[in-house]
């Protein structure tokens, strides 16, 4: 394929500012490469990430670590039962003007940040889940009438804790699609512990330094957006996402046994976009079948709703998506 000089000088740069942000974050966070790729893409596409994993993976280093990378506001909101919108969004004060006056002020609250880690998201009550997942798809808060636009870029990192579910209200289907991919930490191997020994119970701690700016996310944002992909190519990542509904003629075999619910539109939409910046990544000027395959977990796990059989079986999503992508010929619709 033909490419411009000028774009590709614009994609190499995209490419070795995508590496820099991952070196500079890899000071501190010890292994994690493709949580962090993929972390990184979710960013740069627009999107948010729900985080799954056990306590102590370093979860909010890495976002914190992300955010000092970027030069962008960070702030942590630790989700428990009690914690109401007004304490997520802010609220409405009273304040003294001029003269004595009472007057109403907006006091903002920690979700006017660029980078936002909502640790355990799922501990919150649907009411206070909902005003953060608003906020999440409008980039904007609305208290008293009045329209508050938040700073950009706004990412979201929702954390979730997959061992204790007592006590938690786990998020609606509609609210997960919300999520441009869902991300599960593994535990570190052994030469990661090490590592993770030498860098946290010695007299040196590693510091991530500022490589990047806001303004340079979005920009890569927008040139992400100019990838193109070919018809074929395109068809492929449709069959891809319609093969997970059951009632659909493409649908796989374990998507009509175990599946009742398959991923919306907006999990295609994340499927391509992610696709593209995988292309770049890849050194290339145009979205291939590979990248698709790349970003079909992290993009369609949350949205498959298993059905009781699934469930019974201790099927997975990712058990069900990896069987979709090996059945899946590569001119399915063309061929259907």
């Amino acid at each position: 394929m033909n490419v411009d000089d000028g774009l590709k000088q614009q994609l190499d740069s995209f490419r070795r500012d995508f590496e820099n942000i991952r070196a500079e974050i890899s000071k501190v966070i010890v292994g994690q490469r493709d949580i962090l790729d993929d972390m990184l893409i979710s960013l740069i596409a627009g999107g948010h990430v729900l985080l799954e994993g056990v306590p102590g993976l370093g979860k909010t280093l890495t976002v914190r670590t992300l955010a000092e990378t970027l030069h962008l506001l960070f702030h942590r909101i630790q989700f428990t039962p009690d914690l109401m919108p007004a304490d997520l969004i802010g609220t409405q004060v009273i304040a003294e003007a001029d003269g004595g006056r009472k007057v109403f002020e907006f006091q903002r609250g920690p979700i006017f940040a660029n980078v936002l880690l909502a640790d355990e998201i799922n501990r919150a009550t649907p009411k206070t889940q909902s005003a953060l997942l608003e906020a999440m798809q409008e980039h904007s808060v609305t208290v008293a009438g009045v329209t508050h636009r938040l700073s950009e870029p706004f990412f979201v990192m929702a954390t979730q804790n997959p061992l204790e579910m007592e006590g938690t209200y786990p998020l609606p289907e509609a609210q997960l699609d919300r999520f441009f991919c869902k991300l599960r930490v593994k535990y570190p191997t052994v030469q990661d512990l090490e590592t993770i020994l030498d860098r946290t119970t010695e007299s040196l701690k590693p510091q991530a330094e500022p490589v990047m700016t806001g303004d340079r996310i979005q920009q890569m944002s927008a040139l992400a957006r100019l990838i193109p992909i070919s018809a074929d190519v395109r068809r492929y990542g449709i069959a891809v996402v319609v093969a997970t509904h059951p009632d659909h003629e493409l649908a796989a075999a374990p998507t009509k046994k175990y599946v009742r619910y398959g991923a919306s539109p907006r999990g295609l939409q994340a499927l391509i976009l992610g696709a593209k910046i995988r292309a770049i990544l890849d050194n290339r000027y145009h979205v291939a079948r590979e990248d698709l395959r790349m970003m079909a977990t992290p993009v369609l796990r949350h949205r498959l709703i298993l059905n009781f059989e699934g469930q019974a079986e201790g099927i997975s999503a990712d058990d069900v998506i990896s069987k979709i992508m090996s059945s899946i010929p590569e001119n399915a619709l063309a061929a259907a």
